[in-house]
């Protein structure tokens, strides 16, 4: 009896695995389980699921950047209302003995500041939004983003050190404009430069001076500024009078001062009435008399240019001029004119 000849094993069909990238994945997985298919699970997973997902990510990245936007507007526009953020509010108003009436300030200065920084917001907002997205995008791809960060990280610290210089002037121009030190049209003194701003940058502020020089300043190098155009100034004039009587000169230059202030064209420049304060100060050619007035920032210069001449026509008109000069030739007889030889 001869022995069946051993049946040869049955072989298997071998099954496709799928992928490490399907099987972290909870949807490919799910269709997997649900069709059985290895090439169908593998197939959506690249043709409909990653497709999905970037255009999701892109669709969440727009709204992302239109909402950001839309409150960066609604914030913009809000400073021209009475309740402005703090945050947006000028350095000299949130003082509160800085600012004497709430309404000085005005909405179309504040509007404009407003609207620049809105502009820088909504840059780093965009760049941000889209850089993350950018980011989920290559991973989405299979890209590594370990080495990437690590030299998007050196790249930075390297940029950081060789521009430090640019990073200071945009951080510098970004508070002076949170802070609203100076704006286009005001007269400013920033050491070296005094003069009319005519453009305010991040980087770069321009100063115009009076012999007509047109300043480029950087930012990042203005340590302190003098602002002669926001709420009021005060116009010191000191003038000598010699060894003239010091109630006679008092009374000439006060009533020289108070037709300066009912002066139609001017008084409406004029916050408070001029005053003489009295003898400054005494020298070795006599005594020194000062006379002060409060002008509007925008009237101090025209309004100080007519007390000057007033006064100086006062002490003209009254013989004071005249005992000055006498003195000044004959220190001996201060209080009489020269008296001509026999």
């Amino acid at each position: 009896m001869t022995a069946a000849p051993p049946t040869p094993p049955a072989t298997e069909t071998p099954t496709l695995e799928l992928s490490p990238d399907c099987l972290s994945d909870a949807l490919c997985k799910n269709v997997y389980d649900l069709t059985g298919s290895t090439w169908f699970a593998e197939g959506s997973y690249w043709i409909l699921l990653k497709p999905l997902r970037i255009v999701m990510i892109l669709l969440l990245a727009v709204a992302a950047r239109f909402l950001l936007h839309r409150a960066i507007r609604r914030l913009v526009r809000s400073t021209t209302d009475a309740a402005v953020p703090t945050l947006l509010k000028p350095l000299r108003e949130r003082i509160p003995t800085a600012a004497t009436e709430p309404g000085e300030f005005v909405p179309e200065r504040r509007r404009q500041r407003a609207e620049a920084i809105g502009s820088v917001l909504s840059s780093m907002v965009t760049a941000f939004v889209f850089g993350i997205a950018l980011l989920m995008i290559l991973k989405e791809f299979s890209f590594d983003l370990a080495p990437l960060l690590a030299s998007a990280g050196i790249a930075g610290v390297a940029l950081g050190f060789g521009a430090q210089s640019l990073v200071k002037d945009l951080i510098a121009g970004l508070f002076m404009l949170l802070e609203d030190q100076y704006g286009v049209g005001d007269t400013v003194d920033v050491g070296e430069a005094t003069g009319v701003v005519e453009s305010v940058g991040l980087r770069v502020t321009t100063v115009r001076d009076a012999r007509g020089v047109l300043w480029y300043i950087r930012n990042g190098e203005i340590v302190r500024v003098g602002n002669k155009s926001q709420g009021w100034a005060l116009v010191v004039v000191d003038l000598p009078i010699g060894f003239a009587s010091t109630e006679e000169a008092t009374a000439v230059l006060r009533t020289a001062a108070a037709s300066v202030a009912l002066d139609p064209d001017l008084a409406p420049q004029i916050v408070e009435p001029p005053e003489v304060l009295g003898v400054e100060q005494v020298t070795i050619d006599g005594a020194v008399i000062r006379t002060v007035v409060k002008t509007s920032a925008d009237g101090q210069f025209a309004v100080g240019r007519e007390l000057r001449r007033r006064l100086a026509e006062a002490l003209e008109n009254s013989g004071i001029t005249a005992k000055i000069a006498a003195a000044r030739f004959y220190p001996g007889i201060p209080t009489a004119a020269p008296t001509a030889p026999v």
